[in-house]
């Protein structure tokens, strides 16, 4: 195989990767984008079929350009969102390799930089930037037995309802994915139980403005840590049809009952936690809270947004929420499915060098690895609560290729007084 050198090394070509190429361009830094399969591929096969971002089209995207094919205030599909990654990186010239997997890197010994092997042969690099994101494993909690019912799949693995036997449908998790996946297979005529846990729900719009929009003049998406307590807590909002405020009261008069968390099965009966009341409470507070923060902006600056009252007036609790269910018996509610929306973790096996904690965690400050030549990019929370989304991982790319050229300015310092001092 092959053997070659490079400055920088990007590993993976979706929005993170894409980003950093533009910025390590600017810079005039030599670079190679490397992707084991299509640019954007998870956008591409690893989402179901009628998934739309969550965002308006005004708002996630790059600064450099615009969806070419959806309006600012629409919600982009799934494929489209695909092709304009792989526009960007035509625009910018990004030298990206496809099909290129990458499959170890180490540092080299006695001397600076890394060893990239990949299916394509090995490169040397000075710095190595892991743009890999944090979908690279699915989390599929060991709960239920393989054979407690015919189909048990993790969302990254549903498509849509016609995947699935016939039969009802357990969907565990309420982020933006569960909550979709329920509501989808709702429509399309099935049963649906939807286990619900902490989350936060915001309004898609209030007062004429995109949630988007009020995260960002409230300052919310510049927030540097996650509140106490909800360093994991999901986020259910939906783009899909239009957009729309997630309402698990709404759910639950559209026929899916919702549970508390999923806690232990033993002989096809599921055991619930009596948590249901208080998650959907919580979420509300935050959806509330929004509501007052934002009214509060209005007054504060004066602005001429319409007032909407309404939105502040919850209905009456669902019955499935009054008097939850403590046990599901899978067999007599006839369930035949789970979809399992419990989330990712990362997996940096390829990453071979010092940069992880004791947890296995990237050890990292806004990018910037414990291990010197290393970086990771488009993690959430990396530098601010917007870091995982595509207009957050633009500005953290920067950020990172900034580090990198400051680092390459001293090593080219050292060279010259280093032909200075022998002169």
């Amino acid at each position: 195989m092959s053997s070659e050198a490079t400055e920088v090394v990007v590993v993976g070509a979706g929005q993170a990767g894409v980003a950093m190429s533009e910025h390590l361009g600017a810079h005039g830094i030599p670079h190679l984008v490397l992707e084991r399969d299509r640019i954007a591929e998870r956008w591409r096969t690893g989402r179901w079929d009628s998934l739309v971002a969550n965002g308006p089209a005004w708002h996630d995207r790059f600064p450099g350009m615009e969806f070419a094919d959806v309006e600012p205030g629409a919600f982009a599909g799934k494929d489209q969102v695909a092709e304009y990654f792989a526009a960007y990186a035509e625009k910018i010239g990004a030298p990206v390799r496809c099909g290129v997997e990458v499959t170890s890197v180490r540092q080299h010994a006695g001397r600076p930089g890394f060893r990239v092997e990949t299916s394509a042969g090995s490169i040397d690099a000075r710095y190595v930037v892991a743009a890999t994101g944090p979908f690279q494993r699915p989390v599929f909690p060991p709960i239920v037995p393989d054979d407690a019912v015919p189909v048990q799949i993790h969302s990254n693995a549903y498509r849509n309802p016609g995947q699935l036997p016939e039969g009802a449908v357990l969907v565990v998790g309420a982020g933006s994915s569960g909550v979709q996946i329920a509501d989808e297979l709702r429509r399309s005529g099935r049963r649906v139980f939807l286990s619900v846990g902490p989350h936060d729900r915001p309004p898609r719009s209030y007062r004429g403005r995109d949630f988007c929009w009020w995260l960002g003049v409230l300052g919310l998406w510049d927030a540097e840590t996650p509140p106490q307590g909800a360093e994991h807590v999901t986020i259910a909002v939906s783009g899909a049809r239009g957009g729309h405020t997630v309402d698990f009261r709404t759910l639950a008069a559209d026929g899916i009952e919702l549970l508390g968390m999923t806690q232990a099965y033993e002989d096809g009966v599921l055991s619930i936690a009596p948590d249901l009341a208080g998650n959907i409470a919580a979420g509300d507070e935050k959806y509330l809270a929004l509501l007052r923060a934002a009214d509060a902006y209005v007054e504060r600056n004066g602005l001429d947004l319409p007032e909407e009252p309404g939105a502040h007036v919850l209905g009456p609790e669902p019955a499935c929420v009054t008097e939850p269910r403590d046990r599901l018996d899978l067999a007599e509610a006839g369930v035949t499915s789970i979809v399992w929306a419990t989330g990712y973790t990362a997996d940096y096996g390829w990453l071979q060098v010092d940069a992880f904690d004791e947890k296995g965690r990237p050890a990292q400050r806004r990018g910037v690895s414990a291990e010197p030549g290393v970086y990771f990019l488009g993690l959430p929370w990396l530098s601010r609560r917007g870091s995982s989304f595509i207009w957050g991982v633009w500005h953290d790319a920067r950020h990172v290729a900034d580090h990198i050229a400051i680092q390459r300015g001293y090593l080219a310092h050292d060279a010259t007084a280093s032909v200075t001092h022998q002169d």
